[in-house]
């Protein structure tokens, strides 16, 4: 059973995604902040980590920095909701940034819990694969 890890401050957000992976026969790790994730991270090898892109304490892409930093070979899916109240200005692009920083993969909110499986299982795919890809299609 796939071990997953899931930082996000929001308690709806964990409880709606860790209800479906666990339906989905994954094991879910809650998370709710970076100082909080990253704690996880210390006794358990995750399969693959969610990680917010915005939480507090752990501001901007830090969050994504570090866990990469911390599980290089451990799948990261960034997600964000983050919109700009006025869309005359230019937005940078969040998501890209995040795959910079080190994610393998991004979602942004609200996602389908068919599009969650989605990434998942093509994230968990690439790093079975013996062929993977060093920078998988995005």
């Amino acid at each position: 059973m796939p071990r997953i890890l899931v930082v996000d401050d929001d308690p709806m957000v964990c409880m709606a995604i860790e209800l479906h992976l666990e339906r989905n026969n994954f094991q879910v790790t809650i998370a709710d902040g970076g100082e909080a994730g990253l704690r996880a991270l210390e006794g358990v090898n995750f399969d693959l980590m969610i990680v917010d892109i915005f939480m507090p304490h752990m501001r901007g892409f830090e969050s994504i920095r570090i866990f990469h930093e911390r599980a290089p070979s451990v799948p990261l899916i960034a997600m964000s909701g983050y919109a700009f109240a006025n869309l005359d200005t230019p937005a940078p692009d969040f998501l890209r940034i995040a795959l910079e920083l080190g994610a393998t993969r991004c979602l942004r909110k609200p996602f389908t819990p068919v599009a969650l499986l989605t990434v998942i299982l093509e994230c968990l795919a690439d790093v079975r694969s013996p062929f993977a890809t060093a920078a998988p299609p995005r």
